[in-house]
């Protein structure tokens, strides 16, 4: 059933605008104008396709899909079907109640092509940036397996704990990042706008200025008159640093430096690890052969040096070796979680091991952020108090001096 989005106008004169499935244009008019809408424009509406090829500039800062958004449509879903509503049925009541317009096109979308004969993990699979390939190949594992109503479950419980975790990071980072800007914004001005009215006052008194003071009239002088120099090294060099580390090579040795940093590097490894345990033993517990779940877990690791490890112990297994071999030899997992490997290995029950390192490993990722910030916030208040300390007293000492010498 095609889909349209049209505007018009209510009884009350009120602006409406929207999406709706109907046969035809005629159909849909026919349906609005029992709810009280009078139609002004009616169009098909179809995702990412465009004659004139031209960008979709609104869809491209207001329509991204967020996982949240997928998280609570897939529970929806997972409601419905669980009722026992068919398929096609609770794509059509799914498109209802979604709110994000974007994400109710493609519902849409999906929804005909499954009452067209398709799969739904087929007709999922045809918005791949939308939908991953952990969601689309789970998905087909629960239809399957007819477990459909079980795995979109496990998919949405999957997605919003990722979701939950993601949110914890970037909430704990956002003060520290907040901080530094508004902290470079302040000694931006001071060095600016404030310095060099003082410097000015200084050079009056024609008298030999403190060392302290003269560096920083020197740092005031050079950001005020060359402050494009830095900015164009700055750029060069960041983009440069940024072309180089999306080299197999510079990526490669990036990803190994992440992972040996003082502090982050082991928080960087414990969330690939517990993305890692969650997502495999999602696939698994869904049906998913255990080759194709590496295959899916290896993609969405972004670390090489990791997702390296992954692809050789998918190789150590199709040579019939256990999973935990592999990831010990290699060095980069910890020791908890390649003895939980192999004792879920031995017992039948890896998924629910993989699932206890998971959670094992977002509550240190948790933990360690919390304290990396409580750390944080005082180490920036007295880096920042250190700098307007020797703001200040670089101003202060030729005045202090100039009242030594008067009063002598």
């Amino acid at each position: 059933m095609p889909v349209f989005e049209f505007k018009g106008f209510n009884e009350a004169g009120k602006a409406v605008d929207g999406i709706r499935e109907a046969d035809s244009p005629k159909g849909l008019r026919v349906v609005l104008r029992k709810e009280g809408v009078f139609l002004s424009e009616i169009k098909v509406e179809e995702e990412k396709r465009s004659v004139s090829g031209d960008v979709d500039v609104k869809r491209f800062f207001v329509g991204r899909i967020k996982t949240d958004d997928i998280a609570v449509m897939t529970r929806q879903l997972a409601t419905l079907v669980g009722a026992g509503i068919p398929l096609v049925e609770a794509l059509s009541a799914l498109i209802d109640q979604v709110d994000q317009e974007r994400l109710k096109r493609i519902v849409s979308q999906v929804k005909q092509r499954v009452n067209e004969g398709a799969t739904l993990a087929d007709a999922l699979g045809q918005h791949p940036k939308v939908f991953s390939t952990l969601f689309i190949n789970m998905i087909r594992a629960g239809e399957h397996s007819g477990a459909l109503h079980v795995v979109l479950i496990r998919l949405a419980d999957f997605t919003e704990a990722q979701s939950r975790l993601r949110s914890k990071v970037i909430g704990t980072m956002a003060y520290p990042i907040i901080m530094v800007i508004i902290s470079t914004g302040i000694l931006g001005i001071l060095m600016t706008v404030v310095v060099p009215k003082v410097a000015h006052i200084f050079d009056d008194m024609r008298m030999a200025l403190p060392l302290p003071t003269r560096i920083l009239i020197f740092t005031s002088d050079t950001l005020q008159h060359y402050w494009y120099v830095f900015l164009v090294v700055g750029f060069s060099s960041a983009f440069g640093f940024y072309r180089y580390i999306h080299t197999p090579k510079g990526r490669a040795w990036w990803d190994r430096r992440v992972l040996k940093a003082p502090i982050m590097g082991k928080i960087v490894r414990m969330l690939a690890i517990a993305r890692f345990s969650r997502t495999l033993s999602t696939l698994l517990k869904s049906g998913v052969p255990l080759l194709t779940s590496m295959d899916i877990v290896k993609a969405i690791i972004t670390n090489t040096v990791l997702s390296g490890v992954i692809e050789e112990s998918r190789n150590a297994i199709k040579e019939g070796e256990s999973i935990a071999a592999p990831l010990k030899r290699s060095g980069e997992f910890p020791p908890m979680v390649y003895h939980m490997v192999a004792i879920g290995e031995r017992s039948g029950q890896l998924e629910e091991m993989l699932l206890n390192v998971a959670n094992a490993y977002d509550a240190q990722v948790e933990t360690r952020m919390t304290a990396l910030t409580s750390l944080l916030e005082p180490l920036m208040i007295v880096v920042l108090g250190g700098v307007v300390a020797f703001v200040v007293m670089s101003i202060l000492l030729p005045i202090l001096q100039m009242n030594t010498m008067a009063t002598r």
